[in-house]
Parts: C-alpha cells; sequence; structure tokens
C-alpha cells in the first residue's frame, strides 16, 4: 500500500492505493485562507498537522488494516510558500502563500540582479519565496533573526512527520534560490538575500527517500517503523506524475484554484522574459515549463459568491451547446497575474455590460476570460521554442464540459478528458511514495490514464472566439506582444 497527501489550499487530501495503483480511499480536511490586507494571503502551519491528523485518523478508522500495510508516502503540495522556523523547529508567523502578492517591491529589486534571471532562471515573481522572506526581514526584521530554517509547506509537514528539514528539486525551484540547471541551491543567490545554506533544507529528488515515518506517528496509526516518505513534489509536478506527463511532450492544463498549462521537458529550456516558469521535475534530469494565471476556479468561485450560488448551478445553466463567446468581458486577475504579465497590482474586472446582460452571459464571460488568460500562457509557452499538440485536462474546472470546450475552441487544442477516477496530485505523491519505497523505474509507474474522451475545438466559433480574445487583450492596457 501507499499514501500520497495533498497539501492543497482550500484542503489536505489523503489517497491511499495499493500494489495495482487502485484507488482504496481518499478523505479530505479543510483548511481556511487568511487575507488581513488587499494581497496578503495566509495560513497557519498548525492547521496543515490538525489537517493531517484528520485525514489519518479517517483513514485508521475506516481502513487499518490498507494503513498498517502501506509502505511509501509521497507528499504535494502548494508552492512557494515562506513557512519560517526557529531553532526549535517553532512556527515564527503565519506562511505567506503562493498568492500573496505583497512582496512585489521586494520581487522587483531582486528581479533587477542579473544573477537570479541568470542562475534561477525565471523572472522573480512576487508570489516565489525569495521575496517574501526579504518583505520580512525589511519588514519584521525581528523574525528574520530569529529564523534558523526555511521551508516550504509540504515540507513543513515532513518535518512534523519525519523529523527531518528536507525538501526536493520541484518545489524548491519555485524559490528563486534554486540553481534550476545544477539542481542545488545557489550560495550566489542566498546570500543576496542574507542567507546561507544553513537556512534552508537538505535536496533529494521528488522520487527519492527523504526520511522514514516518526515512530511515535507510526504507531499512532497502526503502521509499521519502516515506512519510506519520498521527497515528492510541488502541487503541478505532483499532478504531472499522477497523470503521466513525465517526457518530453507530455501535457496538462489544470483548471483548480490557479490555472496552468504544464509541459514537461528532457532539457533545461529557460526564457525568464516570457514569464514562464521553468522548474525541475520530480525525477532526475527532467524539467518542466509552466505557463501559470492566478485564478482559474478561483475566479468561477467568487463569481458564484457574488451570485449567491454555486459554479456548477452556473455553468449547468449554459447548456450542453457551446454558445460561442459572451459579449461582455472578464479579466480574471484577481490577486494580480504570473503569465505572461507579471503584475502583482492588476485586478480583475467586467466591461462592455449593458442593460441586456443576464447571469448566463456573464458566467460565459468568466470562462471566457480564464480561457483567454489560457491562451496567452499559450503564446509564451510557444515563445520558448515549446508547442502543444494536445493536453490532458485535470482539476475541478475539468468536469464542466462546456468550460473545456471554450479552452479548445480558444487554444485550438483538442483537450483529452480522462476516464472517471482521481489522476490529481494527491495519486502523483502517492506514485512518488511507490517509487521511493520500491525502486520502481518512473515509466512503470506514473502511467497515462484511459481518456473517456476528447473535446476538439469548435471551428464553427473559432473566429467569434478570435475575435473576443482580441478585444480582452485589449482589455490589458500593458500588452504586449510577446516575442
Amino acid at each position: 500500500m501507499f499514501l500520497g497527501l495533498d497539501l492543497g489550499t482550500s484542503s489536505l487530501k489523503a489517497l491511499l492505493i495499493d500494489d495495482n495503483q487502485r484507488i482504496i480511499a481518499s478523505t479530505t480536511a479543510d483548511l481556511d485562507v487568511s487575507r488581513p490586507m488587499d494581497g496578503w494571503s495566509e495560513q497557519a502551519p498548525g492547521d496543515w498537522i490538525t489537517a493531517c491528523e484528520t485525514v489519518m485518523n479517517d483513514l485508521q478508522a475506516s481502513h487499518s488494516k490498507e494503513l498498517s500495510a502501506v509502505s511509501g508516502i509521497g507528499l504535494s503540495g502548494h508552492m512557494h510558500g515562506a513557512t519560517l522556523i526557529d531553532q526549535a523547529d517553532q512556527v515564527l508567523r503565519p506562511c505567506m502563500l503562493w498568492n500573496d502578492t505583497r512582496s512585489h517591491a521586494e520581487a522587483a529589486t531582486l528581479d533587477a540582479r542579473p544573477e537570479f534571471r541568470d542562475i534561477a532562471g525565471n523572472i522573480v515573481f512576487p508570489g516565489f519565496t525569495a521575496p517574501k522572506v526579504e518583505w520580512v526581514r525589511l519588514n519584521e526584521p525581528n523574525i528574520f533573526e530569529k529564523t534558523a530554517k526555511i521551508l516550504l509547506p509540504k515540507d513543513y509537514l515532513r518535518l512534523w512527520l519525519t523529523g527531518t528539514h528536507v525538501s526536493e528539486m520541484s518545489d524548491a525551484a519555485g524559490t528563486a534560490w534554486l540553481d534550476v540547471a545544477a539542481r542545488d541551491w545557489s550560495d550566489e543567490l542566498l546570500a543576496a538575500c542574507n542567507l546561507t545554506r544553513d537556512h534552508m533544507p537538505s535536496l533529494v529528488e521528488g522520487s527519492a527517500a527523504s526520511g522514514g515515518l516518526r515512530k511515535t506517528l507510526a504507531d499512532q496509526w497502526g503502521m509499521t517503523a519502516d515506512v519510506v516518505v519520498a521527497g515528492g513534489a510541488g502541487d503541478n509536478a505532483a499532478s504531472a506524475a499522477g497523470v503521466g506527463a513525465i517526457a518530453s511532450g507530455d501535457a496538462f492544463v489544470s483548471l483548480g484554484t490557479s490555472g496552468v498549462l504544464f509541459a514537461a521537458n528532457d532539457a533545461y529550456r529557460p526564457k525568464p522574459e516570457s514569464a514562464v516558469h521553468t522548474f525541475c521535475h520530480a525525477f532526475p534530469d527532467t524539467w518542466h515549463q509552466m505557463g501559470v494565471i492566478l485564478s482559474a476556479t478561483d475566479a468561477l468561485n467568487w463569481y458564484a459568491g457574488i451570485t449567491g450560488t454555486d459554479a456548477a448551478t452556473l455553468t449547468q445553466e449554459l447548456g450542453d451547446t457551446l454558445q460561442g463567446p459572451s459579449d461582455v468581458t472578464f479579466l480574471p486577475y484577481l490577486s494580480g497575474e504570473r503569465t505572461p504579465h507579471n503584475d502583482a497590482s492588476i485586478r480583475g474586472s467586467f466591461s462592455h455590460l449593458s442593460h441586456a446582460t443576464s447571469r448566463q452571459d456573464l458566467t460565459r464571460a468568466v470562462l471566457d476570460g480564464v480561457a483567454f488568460a489560457l491562451a496567452d500562457n499559450l503564446d509564451a509557452l510557444a515563445s520558448t521554442g515549446t508547442k502543444l499538440d494536445r493536453v490532458l485536462a485535470v482539476g475541478g474546472g475539468s468536469r464542466s464540459t462546456y468550460w473545456l470546450e471554450v479552452i479548445a475552441t480558444t487554444l485550438d487544442v483538442p483537450v483529452d478528458v480522462p476516464v472517471g477516477g482521481d489522476f490529481g496530485a494527491a495519486l502523483g505523491a502517492a506514485r512518488l511514495g511507490m517509487i521511493a519505497a520500491t525502486g520502481a523505474a518512473p515509466a512503470q509507474v506514473c502511467t497515462k490514464p484511459e481518456i473517456a474522451q476528447s473535446v476538439t475545438p469548435n471551428k464553427g466559433l473559432s473566429g467569434a472566439y478570435a475575435q473576443a480574445r482580441e478585444r480582452f487583450r485589449a482589455s490589458y492596457p500593458a500588452m504586449s506582444a510577446l516575442s
């Protein structure tokens, strides 16, 4: 048996699989996000521990026999969070999350130093870990002085599980302190932030062992004392393991809280000016590129809250037949944007409203806006030389066939939908736990799912969507052509 623990923004999920990767059990525990000021987004790391205890107790109550047979655990988590702990491993402040953009000034200062793009291979985005810690150094110096280790969210969970300060390449690549080509911490980049390697966890590959489960926890959950905890992966690299996107040419679109276009690569291909993320994958000698938008289903859920209904109802109101783009334009930049804009201050908007505008028009506009933002990501990926011929759809938003047809038509690529099942980050984490525990080859474990259907571009509406996208692009005044 193998266990995947996926620390998401809104919940922690546990997924238990057997040796044949059949899903035995799944359970979640909800998490809250605190937004005390505009652009701030925080969580208490102690809540992650509480959530993990909840899901593990649930599994023990319902599947104690299977849980006792677990030999490998994999971890996945939302990236970029700055979890600061002291010499006694005590948390010093709430963790600033991936969509916290308060450190935009610090990010710009670091990004202006050429060594960051040269070594880390990426723009220093406000959401990355390094500018957040710089913000702490400048605004909370007493906290910075007490900081002994800086951990990413899933790696704080690892500390509780294993007692070790360890991270892995895919998550570490999103800090802006990693030499992404060399797959090692950069002393030069750390020194630029008044830090040393002593502040960093040690590094392993995502498919390698990072330590063993603490005996006290193993005893508490009825598990053996030799359970291996794998390095794991950041959420998108773990999702890639879950859908088998581990070789060059494999790609997926993720419609979760954020939106991602992910492409696996067999070589390191940075182009920071495109605002495409170039990170290590969870496997040795493998990298990946991502175009990232900060609000995908988050935009739809925000709109659902405003209308007093739920996202599923809103999309169901549109029916099964694609209607074409809305006359309304929606910019989904509710908390700033990454690819291709790198703009922490831009915010969302509706435009071209009229007395005739209906709720369905606004719903279509939200779906369109996210699709158009993903098309901007596709253009950015193309500017690096990465071309996507088709993508696999994952994430909660992929349950809407209507939305997938909007995306297929806008991107002009087929979107494959896997058969019913869980192919997300929790499965990818469990697969990494399997590889670390058994020594199996990644290609043997991280297989692709069976495809239930392929959503193809609606050629009859391609022109209308292209015109609507131009209106979308014109609504963002700083938009410039990608080269």
